[in-house]
C-alpha cells in the first residue's frame, strides 16, 4: 500500500473528515472555556476524541455488508446493556443512565440511538420491503421498549431521539399517509396521558418554554441566561475565555447542554454561522451519499444517520435560543460527552464505508 492509499485508507471521505476534525478542535477550545480552564476534564475529552477518530477508521474500511449483517447482533447487546442500567447503573445527578465497566464508563442509551435504525433497516431489508401487519407491530415495539426504558433513566431528551431514528427508517420504508395520520392521530390523543407521564421538572420545561419569565430563578433560567449570552456576544462575541455569563458560572449546563450559548457570547454571530456551516458540509455529504447509495440497507441507513445528525443540531440549538423546550439532546461534536461522541463518529464511519461501496462498485 502507497502513501496515498494508506492516508485515503485513514481519511475516507475528505469531506466528512476534516469537516468532523475542525468541529471536534472548535469543540475542545470551547470545552476549555466552559470548564474554567480544567486541564484534567480536556485531557479526558481528548482521549475520549481519540478513540472516537480511532473507531471512525476502523469502521469506514469495513465493507458495509459486514456492517449489515452485524445489526441485529449490535442490537440486541445494546439493549441488553441498556437493560442492565436499572440493575447496576451508575447514578449521576440523579439520573441512572451510565454503566461503569472499571476502566469504561457510557451509556447504552447513546448507542441505541444507531443499533435501533440499522437493526430496523436490516430488518426491512431481510423483508424486502414486504411488510405485514405483524411486522410492522413488531418493529413498534422494538421502537417503543428501549424508549420507555430510557425515558424512566430519565432521559426524556435521548428517549425521543431514539424514537424519532426508528420513525425516520419506517418513513423511507414508504409507509402509507393513512398509517402516518394514524400514528399522528394516536399521538395526539394520548397527549393528556403522556402529560400526566411527565415529571414535575419535565412539566415546567415545556410550561417555561411558553413564558420563560414565568419562573425567572426556576425552571426559566437557564433558558434566560443563555439567552443573555447569546445576545451579550454581538456579531464577533466577546473574545475566547471572555465571556462573562461563562467564566463567572451564570449560564448552567454550558459545557453540555448549552454550549452553544458559550459559542454565542464569546464568538458572536459569526462564530455560531461558523459552526452551522461545518454541520452543513456534514449533512450534505451525508445527504450525498444516501442518494448514491447501492442497496435498500444502505440507502436507508445512510439517510437515517444524516437525519438524525441534523435534528441533533437543530433541537439543540433551538432550545438554546428558546425555540423549542429543553430536553437535553447534546450538540454533536461541541458538548461534553464520550459515548455520544464515539456514536456520532461510528455513524460518521457507516456513512464512509457506505460511500467507498459506492465507488468499488463503480470500479
Amino acid at each position: 500500500m502507497n502513501s496515498k492509499s494508506m492516508i485515503e485508507a485513514l481519511i475516507g471521505d475528505k469531506l466528512i473528515f476534516f469537516s468532523f476534525l475542525l468541529l471536534a478542535s472548535f469543540g475542545l477550545m470551547v470545552q476549555y472555556s466552559a470548564g474554567n480552564q480544567n486541564l484534567i476534564s480536556l485531557e479526558g475529552q481528548i482521549l475520549k476524541l481519540c478513540l472516537a477518530i480511532l473507531l471512525y477508521v476502523l469502521i469506514s474500511n469495513i465493507q458495509i455488508n459486514e456492517i449489515r449483517k452485524i445489526s441485529p447482533i449490535l442490537f440486541g447487546v445494546s439493549f441488553f446493556m441498556l437493560m442492565l442500567v436499572p440493575l447496576i447503573g451508575v447514578t449521576i445527578n440523579g439520573s441512572t443512565r451510565w454503566l461503569d465497566l472499571g476502566i469504561l464508563r457510557f451509556q447504552p442509551s447513546e448507542i441505541l440511538k444507531l443499533s435501533l435504525p440499522m437493526f430496523l433497516a436490516w430488518y426491512i431489508d431481510y423483508k424486502e420491503f414486504t411488510l405485514s401487519r405483524l411486522d410492522f407491530l413488531v418493529l413498534l415495539l422494538v421502537m417503543i421498549a428501549p424508549a420507555y426504558l430510557i425515558y424512566h433513566q430519565p432521559d426524556l431528551g435521548t428517549s425521543l431521539m431514539v424514537l424519532l431514528s426508528g420513525f425516520i427508517v419506517l418513513f423511507f420504508v414508504g409507509v402509507s399517509w393513512k398509517k402516518i395520520f394514524l400514528f399522528l392521530g394516536i399521538f395526539l390523543v394520548s397527549l393528556p396521558f403522556i402529560w400526566r407521564l411527565l415529571a414535575p421538572y419535565q412539566k415546567n420545561r415545556v410550561l417555561t418554554f411558553l413564558d420563560p419569565t414565568s419562573d425567572p430563578l426556576g425552571a426559566g433560567y437557564n433558558i434566560i441566561q443563555s439567552q443573555i449570552a447569546i445576545g451579550s456576544g454581538g456579531l464577533f462575541g466577546k473574545g475566547w475565555m471572555n465571556g462573562s455569563q461563562v467564566q463567572l458560572d451564570f449560564l448552567p449546563e454550558q459545557s453540555t447542554d448549552f454550549i452553544f450559548a458559550v459559542i454565542g457570547e464569546e464568538f458572536g454571530l459569526f462564530g455560531m454561522l461558523f459552526l452551522i456551516t461545518l454541520f452543513l458540509f456534514i449533512l450534505i455529504r451525508g445527504f450525498a451519499i444516501s442518494f448514491d447509495a447501492k442497496g435498500t440497507y444502505s440507502r436507508m441507513l445512510a439517510s437515517t444517520i444524516t437525519l438524525i445528525f441534523f435534528f441533533s443540531v437543530f433541537i439543540n440549538m433551538g432550545m438554546v435560543v428558546g425555540l423549542l423546550p429543553v430536553v437535553g439532546v447534546p450538540l454533536p461534536f461541541i458538548s461534553q460527552g464520550g459515548t455520544s461522541m464515539v456514536t456520532i463518529m461510528i455513524s460518521l464511519g457507516i456513512l464512509t464505508s457506505i460511500s467507498r461501496d459506492k465507488k468499488l462498485s463503480e470500479e
